[in-house]
């Protein structure tokens, strides 16, 4: 068993025991030259502790642990940061309300656990509570006001239990239906009965928590190298293929991790996965009246199943999410289904005073689930949207392991699993705040001319965003008319993010691809930036 030791690391200051990275700290920044070097590093025969195979949040969050514990570290993704499933979430940090209805208590409490520890140390800027309207009516096909209140006090225990403070997730509490109205104005108060008022943590973004957590994983050690593919894995090494110049060559590692989530048959023909396309289709906030909160639409005849309307910022709402079992080759990227936009247009708009319909679309996506199969029958997957989102950690005893299944909310638990096989150090990860957390955040320290969306987007982080612009004054305007997107924001995913081409910016440093107009819209303003950056 390989063996590390805790590092000391530099803080822009400690308090409770968390562990806090200096905003812009140059060894968190993930560029071109310092790619160049983990690679001639790597080419000439550094040798590793752990290589991780995967960039979506499962891989960065092994990356983290494994180098916080002092183990050397590094890893590789053949496309971008969270250019897979991590990207497509239904951009939720939950305690596993649906978890609680299915029975499967273990993966909820795991999950309200998980919950407390990344809103309330590893990435508070990024996550934040939201309240969530959850109707109820007199259909016999609906649960009932007894039925979501057991589930809702269960939720309550549980948060309450995982030490979540009151002050970031209230308790539940019972609705009127003009109450309902006040926080969601496009719902009919002729359909309700009532109404529950519930509080779950919302993402601001997906992707830049993924890349987030690979910058951190950097500070701590590891070497982050995106566009390079596995060829092959034997015990103790791996081929690899550095797409940028399609040159070839070894690593060598005591112990390889297979992260790449629904793709990891390709690396472990013995990994038995259930893929589920989860889709969403993206509406307007206006649309909606502009809600203050989301809109948990109760799915007619199944237990704990909801569509909901989530308001993102940028006046955007997203509003998913389907369960479909996947057969066949899994794609690249998955793309939402028309029957499936209907399905759930259909759920939704009943609740509406005025129902949707594909007009409003503006965008859709879809992201695959690696869900684990059951045990009995890998190949039974007509309940998709039933199996168990509880990980499994796979050891083969050569070196090489395999962990497939979990979810987002869950991600730091699964590195620890893993890393827990490699090392007898204990893990520190529960405590260290990913770059952007400082405690600067919210607080009087930052400039007040640094406008809201880079605070809420980079956190302590925002004011060396904004000082981007004092240069190049055109990088602080919008990237085009009608889109939030600003310039200095594609100039620090090139210069601080490993963003290596215009689709990184468009796609997952930005998310201007949600929305096809605000990519067509944004494009020549990426384009003008990789030029001058890259």
């Amino acid at each position: 068993m390989s063996r590390g030791s805790a590092l000391p690391r530099r803080s822009g200051g400690v308090g409770q025991g968390i562990e806090h990275l200096r905003p812009n700290d140059p060894t968190s920044l993930l560029t071109r030259d310092r790619r160049a070097r983990w690679r001639a590093g790597l080419e000439a025969g550094r040798s590793l502790d752990v290589l991780v195979v995967g960039g979506g949040i499962t891989g960065v969050g092994v990356a983290l642990d494994a180098a916080s514990r002092g183990l050397r570290v590094a890893l590789v993704e053949r496309e971008d940061l969270a250019a897979g499933t991590s990207r497509w979430s239904s951009k939720l940090v939950h305690g596993g309300l649906r978890y609680l209805a299915s029975g499967q208590w273990g993966v909820a409490w795991e999950s309200a656990r998980e919950r407390a520890v990344l809103a309330g140390i590893v990435a508070p800027h990024l996550i934040h509570p939201g309240p969530q309207v959850v109707p109820f009516s007199d259909a016999p096909d609906e649960p009932g006001l007894r039925l979501m209140r057991s589930a809702l006090t269960a939720a309550d225990v549980l948060r309450a239990a995982a030490r979540t403070p009151r002050g970031m997730l209230p308790r539940s509490q019972v609705l009127l239906p003009q109450e309902a109205v006040a926080l969601v104005p496009a719902m009919s108060v002729e359909r309700m009965r009532g109404a529950m008022l519930v509080w779950d943590c919302q993402l601001e973004d997906d992707a830049r928590l993924v890349v987030a957590v690979a910058r951190t994983a950097a500070a701590y050690g590891a070497a982050i190298l995106t566009r390079t593919e596995v060829l092959a894995i034997e015990p103790g090494e791996a081929h690899l293929r550095d797409a940028l110049d399609g040159s070839t060559y070894v690593v060598r590692a005591t112990h390889i991790v297979n992260a790449t989530g629904a793709w990891a048959d390709a690396l472990d023909g013995s990994v038995r996965l259930v893929p589920s396309r989860g889709s969403h289709v993206v509406v307007r906030s206006r649309r909606l009246g502009d809600p203050t909160a989301s809109l948990m639409a109760p799915v007619p005849g199944a237990t704990g199943r909801f569509v909901f309307a989530l308001p993102q910022s940028d006046a955007r709402t997203i509003i998913g999410v389907t369960d479909v079992p996947m057969v066949g080759p899994v794609p690249r990227v998955a793309t939402p289904s028309q029957d499936e936009i209907d399905w759930i247009l259909g759920v939704i708009s009943p609740w509406l005073e005025v129902g949707l319909t594909r007009s409003d679309v503006v965008g859709a996506f879809a992201g695959i689930r690696p869900l684990a199969a059951p045990a009995a029958d890998a190949s039974d997957s007509a309940h998709a949207a039933d199996l168990s989102r509880r990980h499994v950690v796979r050891d083969h005893g050569d070196g090489r392991i395999t962990v497939t299944g979990g979810k987002l909310t869950t991600y730091r638990r699964m590195a620890q699993d893993v890393v827990d096989l490699v090392t007898d150090v204990p893990c520190r990860t529960g405590r260290i705040a990913v770059v952007g957390a400082g405690p600067s955040h919210g607080s009087a320290a930052t400039d007040p001319s640094v406008p809201d969306r880079l605070v809420r987007r980079y956190g302590s982080e925002a004011g060396a965003v904004w000082a981007l612009g004092e240069s190049r004054p055109w990088l602080r305007a919008p990237v085009a008319d009608g889109v939030a997107v600003l310039g200095v924001e594609l100039a620090f995913g090139v210069e601080a993010e490993g963003a290596l081409d215009v689709a990184d910016l468009l796609e997952r440093r930005t998310r201007l691809a949600l929305v096809p107009a605000d990519l067509v819209a944004g494009s020549g303003s990426a384009a003008a930036v990789a030029a001058e950056c890259l």
